[in-house]
């Protein structure tokens, strides 16, 4: 079992999130806690209204919305009864156990999990601290129910996941086209990755939507969809190609249109600033020794969980990159970066250039042992240091080149005109003498 917590100022927001998913049948309400009525008479305005009444008891707290999402392993079967008994000992064991919450569970994912939504603050108007929560009481309630409820455990979990099926420990599984419903598993991408992932460009929703075998068009460059701003969203086979039926972003209920994707650009390019250090010392670390090729930092950087996606032309020519970080959720493209994080700086950076290994090799054999000294003259450019008269036939056995005590011999040539400082007198500053 993995637990998530999340808190906002919002409590309208996050409990309309999980209606809208039970209005699109993605979700059902399972329980209700602390609530005066039968969950079956309760609208959506006595749900929120409840919370409301409790968060307005202190003022002071502006984050009052706490939503949890507990989720399962594929081999974690449970009905509703036992996930209603889970929500009801987790809150207990992290201290809400006398809130008023709501659990929801959603069927729109690839694993089984549910959503609780609740508030922080206490009848008495006092708050419940959260500092740390998710490192302290919830990891131990975490251990606790899963030896409780034999549930899997969330470190067995990590390592027998695979990546090529889910490529974030928490998103929705990869669209296979054929296996499931098309459009409830693109709805299922786009809705997890909108939400969760900060990109500032089609381009980089791209880059992630592509690890799910999913990609959003905007179409040709003259077309008439590009021209009125249109985008589809279309499968992808597991060679990048484009399969099926495309369908228009304005059929899917949370509405991931060009025009709603774009007013995220800004808000997502601050939220992503704290982020790109991460990224670069870690495209750093892979290439200090010099010696990878790009397949080779690509594995390198996904060890850290960070996705190289690389652009190709129809030609198979790389012209971008673009790197999705999984851990803080950021996809940034490599001239973001800088220029050296670009597809050519990588290449540049990347590449072993033998001939240029042994060109330097040759430059160090044909060195001479001794580089002639020169000094500026006046008149015609510099004046050349004397040579050293050839060999005589009796010198033949030896070496062409000088010998050191030669060298040591030979007298240095001077300067024609002495230096400024030695031929012009420097004024002394005078001390001035204090006033009597």
């Amino acid at each position: 079992m993995v637990a998530r917590i999340k808190r906002s100022g919002s409590l309208s927001r996050t409990l309309n999130y999980n209606e809208q998913k039970v209005k699109h049948g993605g979700a059902e309400c399972i329980n209700a806690v602390g609530y005066p009525k039968d969950l079956d008479q309760l609208s959506f305005y006595d749900k929120l209204h409840r919370l409301e009444h409790q968060a307005a008891l202190n003022e002071r707290i502006s984050a009052n919305s706490v939503h949890i999402s507990l989720n399962f392993a594929d081999a974690d079967k449970l009905d509703q009864e036992k996930l209603k008994t889970i929500a009801d000992t987790y809150m207990q064991m992290i201290g809400f156990g006398k809130q008023p919450y709501l659990v929801y569970e959603h069927k729109d994912a690839g694993h089984q999990h549910i959503h609780i939504v609740t508030t922080n603050i206490r009848a008495d108007g006092s708050k419940i601290e959260m500092n740390n929560i998710g490192r302290n009481e919830s990891e131990k309630a975490r251990k606790t129910i899963e030896v409780l409820y034999g549930l899997t455990k969330a470190e067995q979990e990590k390592q027998t996941q695979s990546q090529q099926q889910k490529p974030d420990h928490f998103g929705p599984p990869r669209v296979q086209y054929g296996k499931n419903g098309t459009k409830q598993a693109i709805s299922n991408v786009l809705e997890y990755v909108t939400r969760e992932y900060k990109f500032t460009s089609l381009g980089e929703l791209n880059a992630i939507l592509q690890l799910y075998n999913v990609a959003a068009d905007p179409g040709e460059k003259d077309s008439r969809l590009r021209q009125h701003k249109g985008l589809l969203y279309r499968v992808l086979d597991e060679n990048g190609n484009k399969i099926g039926t495309p369908i228009k972003a304005s059929a899917f209920w949370h509405k991931p249109t060009l025009t709603n994707l774009e007013k995220k650009y800004a808000k997502n390019e601050i939220l992503r600033i704290q982020h790109k250090k991460h990224i670069r010392v870690n495209i750093d670390w892979a290439l200090r020794n010099g010696k990878l090729t790009l397949q080779e930092l690509k594995q390198a950087l996904a060890r850290e969980r960070i996705e190289m996606v690389v652009q190709h032309t129809k030609e198979g020519k790389a012209y971008g990159v673009t790197f999705v970080d999984f851990k803080s959720k950021s996809a940034f493209k490599g001239s973001d970066l800088g220029k050296e994080y670009s597809v050519k700086g990588l290449e540049q950076r990347c590449r072993i250039d033998q001939e240029e290994t042994e060109t330097v090799t040759q430059r160090q054999e044909i060195r001479p042992p001794m580089r002639q000294r020169q000094t500026p003259s006046s008149g015609q450019g510099t004046r050349p240091a004397p040579s050293l008269p050839p060999p005589s036939s009796s010198d033949t056995g030896r070496s062409l080149s000088p010998s050191i005590l030669e060298i040591l011999l030979q007298p240095i040539p001077q300067q024609e005109g002495a230096p400024y400082e030695l031929t012009h007198d420097l004024k002394k500053k005078k001390k001035r003498r204090p006033k009597l």
